[in-house]
């Protein structure tokens, strides 16, 4: 599928898909725009990322309220089979040029692990008192919620030369992904089990070319999209009361979800056969051109770190439970709606400037300096 045909090798790339620069490889969550002189972001990144987030808030949202509602629990079903991984993939395709040299540890260590220490420390408090678990303990090798993310993105960019370097990285991906399946001995630590299980999307990122983004992009694409979407929503409209929604969340082994060893294997591949056909159909409809939203893509690790506040914090109070008519029609449509608008407000550049010093503060003082030549 991700093949590049000839044409595209000896064909110039139009200035929307050429290679980005290092400095914007490194910026799948970057907090503000560039600065004047910098190459020009690529719009279409930027709203997928968008569009990824307000579905990975949205679909958070739903989880309180979906419950007697079969419709909602098979969108949720479709929309938790390729948000997450489209977002990979993205992380994949912006991580190929790390190489473990000093410049690019220090900005790992700033845009990733630095976010993860305060906001997993965040969100275990946040429970501890706003949730009435006093009981909640801090600790940094068992990720709360959505800060999974960080250290899967750590993991898999610290990884991203072994990856290069090996012949056939994606079958290799597959076969972790499908061990840690059938492994519940892995344990909770450092969520290991959606490290490994996730890994096969951004290792395919890694081998995706800008090139593959126009051919995603051409007309056919997106008109065979449309049945395979509608055939997808009717397929999970059927199994959704069957399928338990562990095999999405891809946190546990087979055995810890009580099912047969060997399912863990099928529904890995399936499961990764299933998401990137829905990336792919995504990624097919995104926007590629300047519009509205355009800018909040430069955003997106504030709408992804703060979102998770605004449910819990719903949760916490009760509001689920004391307004039962959230789970109706009209209450679904106003959950979707008013976190799409909130994580919307997260995203906006203000909100970007002034939690900067938590997303990807400058950490010069901490560090040595190096030599131009190992930057």
């Amino acid at each position: 599928m991700f093949q590049a045909p000839s044409a595209f090798q000896r064909a110039p790339l139009p200035p929307a898909t050429r290679e980005p620069e290092p400095r914007q490889e490194q910026a799948l969550f970057a907090t503000a725009p560039p600065p004047a002189g910098a190459k020009k972001r690529d719009p279409y990144f930027d709203n997928v990322k968008y569009l990824a987030i307000v579905l990975v808030a949205v679909a958070h949202a739903w989880e309180p309220v979906m419950d007697g509602s079969r419709a909602t629990r098979a969108l949720y079903m479709i929309v938790y089979t390729f948000h997450m991984p489209a977002f990979i993939l993205i992380s994949g395709y912006f991580s190929r040029s790390f190489d473990m040299t000093p410049s690019k540890v220090k900005r790992l260590i700033a845009s990733v692990v630095v976010p993860y220490v305060l906001f997993e420390t965040a969100y275990s408090l946040f429970k501890r008192y706003a949730g009435d678990s006093p009981d909640m303990a801090l600790s940094l090798t068992d990720p709360f919620y959505l800060t999974w993310f960080l250290v899967a993105l750590f993991v898999w960019r610290v990884t991203t030369p072994i990856w290069q370097s090996l012949r056939h990285p994606l079958p290799v991906a597959l076969g972790i992904a499908v061990l840690a399946s059938v492994s519940p001995e892995i344990g909770n630590d450092l969520d290991l089990q959606r490290v490994l299980q996730f890994l096969p999307f951004f290792v395919l990122g890694l081998l995706v070319k800008p090139e593959h983004f126009q051919l995603v992009g051409r007309r056919e694409v997106r008109l065979l999209s449309v049945p395979l979407v509608a055939g997808a929503l009717l397929f999970a409209y059927w199994i959704a009361p069957r399928m338990q929604l562990g095999w999405l969340y891809r946190a546990n082994s087979a055995q810890e979800m009580g099912a047969p060893w060997w399912s863990g294997a099928v529904m890995t591949l399936a499961m990764f056969g299933c998401g990137l056909v829905l990336t792919i159909a995504f990624l097919a409809w995104v926007p590629r051109r300047n519009l509205w939203f355009t800018v909040l893509g430069a955003g997106t690790i504030c709408g992804y770190l703060l979102h998770g506040f605004l449910i819990k914090g719903a949760e916490y109070a009760g509001l689920f439970d004391r307004y039962t008519w959230l789970s109706g029609p009209a209450g679904l449509i106003a959950v979707s709606v008013t976190t799409a608008a909130a994580v919307t407000l997260m995203c906006a550049p203000p909100v970007t400037r002034v939690l900067k010093c938590a997303t990807d503060p400058d950490l010069a003082w901490a560090f040595r300096r190096t030599p131009a030549a190992k930057r």
